[in-house]
């Protein structure tokens, strides 16, 4: 009896809270190698990312819903060990990245979504990655990183990114759907741009764009007809990158004086795949990430992976 009353209640109070609105969201992303194998600890090898949405209250006709968001984030990159001192055997550049954000994400009621955000931060020391990556080596008790005398140097960060999101195909049952997706990125760190497909696999009837986890719109006020609804979903999301410039690798061109840079290779595959699915207030996700080199030289030339987690909260 106990058992029945206790499931009742939590698919009674999961019911409660899908038909809420919650019009603020705060997040916690971290991605990390070790997501994937406790013994990788090499090139993109952590990423540790905060964020405030909440829904603006000011929008265009043509929108859905308009929601800003503010992000702290902080990106550490390695060779192929983080214990090497040998300067010579360093096949990628220490590198660490320090930013804030912010962004508008425009949905549309045709269901297509357009992102834009401007980042500014600092790379090189100042991005504190050695301290970071010494404190989580102390957690698991790992080796003493060492080589972050080499990393790059020093040098302000300014980055404008776009993204673009149109809605290809959905199944009757609502069960798949395909999405185009295209990310453009322009700056000091990073100048890239991605194409690709986004697409979802329900484990439950899947729920519009317009008001789903899957691309962060999944906040509603008054102003909207939509209500927070459960999700659980699969999802796969491949991209092909053109790099045109990565100051992680090539080192900033407002300070050439980093000991240890490396070319970039021109074009990159991504895939990641993964779950997402809400619980009450929380959503959650994990997915894995895998990319062909990013750089050339590198000792393993057979790309790289690592897993992230996402822990989002919904506010009033």
């Amino acid at each position: 009896m106990k058992k029945i009353i206790f499931i009742l209640f939590l698919f009674v109070s999961s019911f409660i809270i899908s038909q809420e609105k919650f019009s603020k969201e705060i997040s916690f992303i971290t991605d990390n190698d070790l997501y994937v194998s406790v013994i990788r600890d090499r090139y993109y090898t952590s990423g540790i990312f905060l964020s405030y949405k909440y829904l603006s209250k000011n929008k265009k006709e043509s929108l859905e819903k308009k929601i800003l968001e503010w992000q702290l984030r902080q990106e550490m990159y390695t060779p192929y060990k983080s214990t090497i001192t040998n300067i010579l055997e360093h096949d990628r550049p220490f590198a660490g990245y320090l930013y804030g954000s912010y962004g508008v994400n425009r949905i549309y009621k045709n269901e297509q979504i357009f992102n834009t955000s401007v980042q500014f931060g600092v790379i090189g020391p100042n991005a504190f990655a050695k301290e970071v990556q010494q404190f989580i080596h102390d957690i698991y008790g790992f080796k003493k990183a060492e080589g972050w005398q080499y990393q790059i140097k020093n040098s302000l960060a300014l980055n404008f990114n776009t993204k673009y999101i149109k809605p290809i195909f959905k199944s009757k049952n609502n069960s798949f759907d395909l999405f185009w997706k295209n990310d453009l990125n322009l700056g000091t760190v990073y100048t890239n741009a991605s194409s690709g497909f986004y697409s979802r696999i329900g484990f439950k009837p899947l729920k519009k764009i317009t008001n789903s986890i899957a691309f962060n719109t999944n906040l509603n006020n008054e102003q909207n007809n939509t209500f927070r609804e459960v999700e659980s979903f699969f999802y796969i999301n491949p991209m092909i990158k053109y790099v045109v410039y990565d100051a992680t690798i090539q080192g900033s061109f407002l300070n050439k004086t980093s000991l240890v840079t490396k070319d970039v290779m021109p074009f990159v595959f991504d895939i990641e795949f993964g779950i997402k699915f809400t619980a009450k207030r929380f959503n959650f996700g994990y997915a894995f990430i895998y990319n062909t080199s990013e750089s050339k030289d590198l000792r393993y030339t057979y790309g790289h992976k690592y897993g992230t987690i996402s822990i989002n909260y919904l506010l009033r």
